[in-house]
């Protein structure tokens, strides 16, 4: 018997790459599609390469009836929509796949402090796992209650892991420098994705206040086993999709980029979707897009005693859809490459 799917928020870019991804999952039936802005449209009207791929209308959310339709929702919303749908869902015995950041940070304080908003469910923080299956595979696989990574987390997490679980850098020494495609703003309008604002044009923004920051250091606090604070900085760049992260970080004693890359091929060998590339070989966004892969490589800068870590992921696959795709094969005991086990578009 199929798994039964309802996405809430179907019509934004991580909702979409949710359907195109699950219409083609062998054991996934498409039950609901919510929309807050295309209600009664079909679907392939709002995305036309969807075209005899996807027949649904695009539905108004009435959340017990889609809840009760579902064994697992989705919901690609912004911050703070999803609490009421995972309390729905969870009265109703359903599993629950949050792509926002309402279930990403395990303590209500700081969630409250980055996003201004108040988390109405603190009791369900408790209980959410967060859904990065390289780090927490095991946890996942028994969740009802999933927290989705955001993509630049995603990047950055995976790029560093084996460096904190050996103790081999300066957690106080650690810097991310990140760019994303434009596409992770989502698809509301806003003046700073408008072609001209972004054409031909290279920015950071958020310096030092970006909401992913948390997230960022919740994570590599917990495979460091001690807190940490890091200095992250995202760029905007003029692509549709994809994210390159180079993070830095001082050394603990003196190694050469082959110890290095040793210590990585054994944290990542049974790890089908981080791809730890070839000597010579550096992660680039073109060669991900439209994957579920995460490219990674160290360097050691013998001269500064840092080791520079490169990673590369599609923002709207292994940063959001896709990733949620991988959980949801976790929680119900599948293949966990199944639906995603495809390589990028090119060029």
């Amino acid at each position: 018997m199929k798994i039964k799917v309802g996405i809430i928020g179907a019509t934004g870019y991580a909702g979409a790459e949710l359907v195109r991804i699950l219409v083609s999952h062998p054991q996934v039936q498409l039950v609901a599609l919510t929309t807050q802005s295309y209600e009664g449209k079909l679907f392939y009207d709002v995305y036309p390469h969807l075209y005899k791929y996807v027949k649904q209308e695009c539905r108004e959310l009435d959340l017990p009836a889609i809840v009760s339709e579902s064994d697992i929702i989705f919901v690609a919303l912004p911050h703070g929509h999803a609490i009421p749908v995972a309390q729905e869902a969870l009265r109703q015995g359903k599993k629950f796949i949050d792509l926002g950041a309402d279930f990403r940070i395990n303590r209500r304080e700081v969630y409250e402090q980055w996003y201004k908003v108040e988390h109405t469910a603190p009791e369900l923080l408790e209980q959410a796992v967060y859904g990065l299956p390289e780090i927490h595979r095991n946890k996942i696989r028994s969740a009802s209650l999933v927290g989705n990574p955001g993509c630049y987390p995603t990047s950055v997490i995976l790029g560093l892991a084996p460096l904190l679980a050996y103790g081999l850098v300066d957690t106080d020494t650690v810097v991310a420098d990140c760019k994303s495609g434009v596409s992770g703003a989502g698809r509301g309008l806003s003046l700073g994705a408008h072609f001209a604002e972004v054409n031909e044009n290279f920015r950071a923004y958020n310096v030092g206040m970006h909401r992913h920051t948390p997230e960022i250091e919740q994570e590599l606090g917990n495979l460091a086993g001690e807190s940490m604070v890091i200095s992250f900085t995202p760029h905007l760049t003029p692509m549709n999709r994809g994210i390159l992260s180079t993070v830095y970080a001082k050394l603990n004693q003196e190694m050469t980029s082959e110890q290095v890359r040793s210590i990585y091929e054994e944290y990542y060998h049974s790890e089908y979707f981080v791809r730890l590339l070839p000597p010579g070989m550096l992660p680039q966004t073109k060669a991900v897009a439209g994957s579920n892969h995460c490219d990674v490589v160290p360097v050691v800068d013998p001269r500064t005693g840092r080791v520079i870590v490169i990673s590369a992921i599609d923002n709207l696959i292994k940063g959001a859809a896709g990733q949620a795709v991988q959980n949801m094969n976790l929680m119900y005991d599948l293949p966990e490459t199944m639906g995603l086990d495809r390589p990028g578009l090119y060029p």
